[in-house]
């Protein structure tokens, strides 16, 4: 299975998370790698730390978008935290256009592109070859559905990939063989502190990831979080939002995906998805196994950093 992963690395971990997940699947082969917003290369250049710690440097990374085509605004990933990134990683910012390059040329050879970022990358490369998001299956993490029970009371402000973006979500869903990965059923897939002994076990990206797992739970409270919410494990670290849209991709079937007709609609300065019998056809994913979740994620962690 060929795979393209479009990413906002370098901020929330679960980025990371998806691409250790990504790695560790012998049967995929990642074509590439694109960062959205990334106005310095500073993601890109995280996300060729991970790949070095995987022993893989020779799959290609491109930075992409600098900014959100609905406000020009910027986001930059975390920069001078130790507990995150060692410092002095290199930046690698990209020619115009290189990324928009790198992700036709994979859609071109039959790649499934996994978007775990905003989708402003797709969006420019449909306004640039249109018809280009036709010609591949696109895996994404976002879009909001009803929430399950015990889970924090949140809407779809919380949805960041498409709320930062809302214009290239519209080109995305409008133009894309588009599968959803909602927010909502990945609030029910977790990073644990009982996980940390087996990744700091695994090898050097799972240490990384258990220190930014860490860091994560402690500077977001996620420990509390868990505590209030009966749906949530006591030693909650992170959700993996982005790790179920690799597996979403992957065809792992503990992930339930269904067809149904959605359009983007706004609400306010909000976009979400509404169904409706107007609505495209999109795929999207309605029910996950988490347990048996997180023992595929390790599994993966594991193999990714095993010798070939």
């Amino acid at each position: 299975m060929l795979v393209h992963l479009d990413t906002d690395f370098g901020g929330d971990i679960d980025d990371a998370c998806a691409l250790a997940m990504l790695l560790g699947q012998p049967d995929v082969e990642l074509a590439g790698i694109t960062t959205v917003a990334d106005r310095a290369g500073c993601r890109a250049g995280d996300a060729r730390y991970c790949l070095n710690l995987a022993g893989r440097d020779a799959i290609p990374v491109v930075a992409g978008a600098g900014a959100s085509m609905t406000t020009l605004q910027s986001a930059d990933p975390v920069i001078g935290d130790e507990r995150y990134w060692p410092s002095g990683l290199p930046c690698c910012p990209s020619p115009p256009g290189a990324a928009l390059d790198l992700l036709l040329r994979n859609i071109e050879r039959g790649a499934t592109v996994v978007a775990i970022g905003p989708w402003t990358n797709l969006a420019l490369l449909e306004i640039a070859r249109p018809g280009s998001l036709h010609r591949a299956p696109v895996v994404a993490t976002g879009g909001w559905t009803g929430l399950g029970t015990g889970l924090p009371p949140w809407g779809p402000e919380m949805d960041f990939n498409v709320q930062w973006d809302t214009r290239a979500a519209e080109i995305v869903a409008a133009a894309a063989q588009l599968t959803l990965v909602p927010l909502p059923v990945t609030l029910t897939a977790h990073l644990r502190a009982a996980d940390l002994p087996r990744l700091r076990a695994s090898g050097p990206l799972g240490e990384l990831l258990a220190r930014q797992g860490q860091a994560h739970g402690h500077d977001f409270h996620m420990t509390e979080l868990g505590r209030l919410h009966t749906g949530l494990p006591d030693d909650l670290l992170n959700f993996q939002y982005d790790a179920v849209a690799c597996a979403v991709a992957h065809g792992w079937p503990g992930a339930i995906v269904e067809e149904t007709r959605l359009h983007l609609i706004h609400d306010g300065e909000l976009a979400r998805f509404q169904p409706g019998t107007t609505g495209r056809p999109i795929r999207v994913l309605t029910d996950l196994d988490s347990a048996g979740f997180t023992e595929y994620w390790l599994n993966a962690v594991q193999s990714a950093q095993s010798p070939a």
